[in-house]
């Protein structure tokens, strides 16, 4: 594409609270949209939340300026998210404005009613659990079903997502596409290791820890295991920011069966993640359904397999297409704590079983791509006036 083409097309303005250095599925989608849009000659800024000035990647495309927020949904970080959008109001009536997550949105339910801060295309990304937050009170429904009307364009990650969305706000139907997530543009996927042999099978999970993602479910299960096939497991858990009392509450249900050894890993960097994906046998995220709290897609399942891991997860939201049963992983279906023993002594047991499924999730991992999803949202940039 030309230099003038470039600049004759009206920029994207991503406005997210979600962005690195924060962690996190929505983190990662934003990331990794803005890159892919940039490639197809879009001119892309993210405005994000606040973060040291060292959280930057020198590979970016794209043009990043920090808003002075903390980037939570709080009231506060609503008013000072309107200020600013106030204060470039200018710029955004000649921009593509993408609300990729919840927390922009709320600030611009508020504002769409002024003329002064209506983008020349306004573009939405739902993920799952604020459909339900916004449907959950008569005022909240009408203004996220103002905003949707006003859109050009309304994306999901999967059909579950799709179709709730639409259960809820069916003005969504004529403009909604399927945005599908995939690999970290800079994720390794890793060729097949050897078998080995004389370790302990090592169960993984992966997520911030919270009721929802399900790791005392895992635990619980592993620990209705026999008691020698306990003693042949590591069970290794991956995350931070405990919600609540929720990673006490793992640390003295792992106490309570200590034959069963439970690694507490904490958040770690992508390149030291990627050593301990290696070290595993079996990923498990058995998540669950909390309040008005879903599961939409989760982006780790797909890091798990293209690092050849079989998986074990909950049949719910949209799980089921991120992890294929009996192909890439087991799916169990929620609250059945004995059945999902069983999908793990499967595994333990049957070593043909887990490279099988491994082998099959480095391909499923490979199947979306950024640049598509990312094309489905913004037209491809206007060609020059010859």
């Amino acid at each position: 594409m030309s230099a003038s083409a470039l600049h004759a097309a009206p920029p994207v303005f991503l406005i997210t609270h979600e962005f690195y250095p924060k962690r996190g599925g929505i983190a990662t989608f934003t990331e990794e949209i803005a890159r892919a849009s940039a490639a197809l000659g879009h001119r892309v800024e993210v405005w994000a939340q606040a973060a040291p000035a060292a959280a930057e990647k020198a590979d970016w495309p794209f043009r990043l300026r920090r808003m002075p927020l903390r980037g939570t949904h709080d009231l506060s970080c609503q008013v000072q998210l309107a200020r600013e959008l106030i204060r470039h109001r200018r710029e955004l009536r000649r921009a593509t404005v993408y609300l990729p997550e919840p927390g922009p949105m709320m600030t611009m339910m508020l504002l769409q009613f002024f003329q002064a801060f209506r983008p020349r295309r306004l573009v939405l990304t739902f993920h799952g659990s604020e459909i339900l937050l916004f449907a959950g009170s008569p005022l909240r429904r009408w203004l996220a079903g103002q905003l949707i009307w006003r859109a050009t364009r309304v994306s999901t990650l999967t059909n579950f997502t799709q179709e709730l969305l639409l259960s809820h706000f069916p003005e969504a139907a004529e403009k909604i596409f399927l945005t599908p997530g995939a690999l970290r543009s800079d994720f390794a996927v890793v060729p097949a290791r050897p078998a080995r042999t004389g370790h302990k099978i090592v169960v993984l999970t992966v997520g911030r820890l919270h009721p929802r993602k399900g790791q005392l479910l895992t635990l619980e299960a592993l620990q209705l295991l026999p008691a020698e096939v306990r003693a042949r497991l590591e069970y290794w858990v991956v995350g931070g920011q405990s919600k609540g009392r929720y990673e006490e509450r793992l640390r003295r249900a792992a106490a309570e069966k200590p034959d069963l050894a439970v690694k507490f890993l904490g958040n770690l960097p992508d390149e030291e993640l990627s050593r301990i994906y290696d070290g595993a046998d079996i990923f498990a995220m058995t998540s669950v359904n909390v309040g008005r709290s879903v599961e939409g897609f989760g982006l780790v399942y797909l890091e798990a397999a293209a690092h050849g891991l079989p998986v074990v997860a909950h049949d719910v939201g949209g799980v089921a297409e991120a992890v294929v049963e009996g192909k890439t992983g087991l799916l169990v279906p929620p609250q059945r704590p004995v059945q999902l023993a069983a999908a793990f002594e499967k595994l333990i047991h049957d070593p043909a079983l887990r490279r099988r499924l491994g082998a099959a999730g480095r391909e499923w991992a490979l199947r979306n791509c950024w640049k598509e999803s990312a094309a489905a949202l913004f037209p491809p940039p206007a060609a020059p006036v010859s």
